[in-house]
């Protein structure tokens, strides 16, 4: 149950994934002010493709993550493993290394948005590179074995760990905003799957997060991400929840740029 908890705080605080097409005007700004008020998902559409970041987000980065606020909406009646637990975790400071980087992009999957140039190269996150420290900064170097990528889907991730257990993530709904102010927002939907223990853990998990370029170095980025948990149809309290949010957490990112990573983590 520890080794669960651990690994559903870590899954919390992933951002660095993919991206299908925009949001409707000012909905995910909207969002992120009426925290901790949801009342359902966001509007999305069907994943496909990776996320393309702007280029100011290119490059290695040293992020510190801090849990900053947490709120279960539906409790003392529904309340999610760990989310009590989670409290000890609330302005800790954690801190690991990402990176982005510049690939050809693959128009098989995409869908056609005229922001995009298809002939050029994109910038987009190393995922397996970036959940693998992530990973290994939340549950510890030694718990984590790997993560893989789908070769033949990026919206599929497994992560190994050493106790034998499998958390495979599926991402199924994504969209951007952007506003003139030098903020990039995205928002995916995807679902999570715990495997190795007696009962697998299921459910759905939002997360919504407003990049900020600054005009400093230290930090040069910052963010502000807000994760929802929902609960999955095979939970007994699914219709209970009905649509509403089980767990939210607001985690606050700050990006210092870093030209050679200490200890890259392959």
């Amino acid at each position: 149950m520890l080794a669960m908890r651990k690994i559903l705080i870590f899954w919390l605080v992933i951002s660095f994934l993919l991206w299908t097409g925009e949001a409707l005007a000012g909905e995910l700004s909207e969002r992120l002010a009426n925290f901790p008020q949801w009342e359902k998902l966001t509007s999305a559409q069907p994943a496909s493709g990776d996320l393309v970041y702007p280029e100011w987000m290119a490059g290695y980065w040293q992020v510190t993550s801090t849990l900053v606020d947490l709120a279960a909406p539906l409790a003392p009646e529904i309340v999610t493993p760990g989310f009590e637990g989670n409290r000890r975790q609330l302005n800790q400071p954690v801190s690991f290394v990402v990176r982005f980087v510049k690939q050809q992009p693959h128009t098989t999957g995409f869908k056609i948005f005229p922001q995009i140039d298809y002939k050029s190269p994109i910038l987009v996150a190393d995922r397996a590179f970036n959940s693998l420290n992530l990973a290994r900064a939340y549950l510890g170097d030694e718990a984590v074995l790997l993560v893989k990528v789908d070769p033949d889907s990026p919206n599929r991730q497994i992560t190994f760990l050493r106790s034998s257990c499998q958390l495979v993530s599926i991402v199924t709904a994504r969209a951007i905003e952007t506003t003139p102010d030098d903020k990039f927002m995205t928002t995916e939907v995807f679902q999570q799957l715990f495997k190795g223990s007696s009962r697998p853990y299921l459910n759905s998990v939002e997360s919504t997060t407003a990049y900020h370029k600054l005009p400093t170095a230290n930090p040069a980025i910052e963010a502000d991400q807000i994760t929802a948990v929902y609960l999955s149809p095979q939970d007994p309290d699914y219709f209970k929840a009905g649509s509403r949010p089980v767990a939210l957490y607001r985690y606050r990112l700050e990006f210092v740029p870093q030209e050679l990573p200490t200890t890259p983590k392959e």
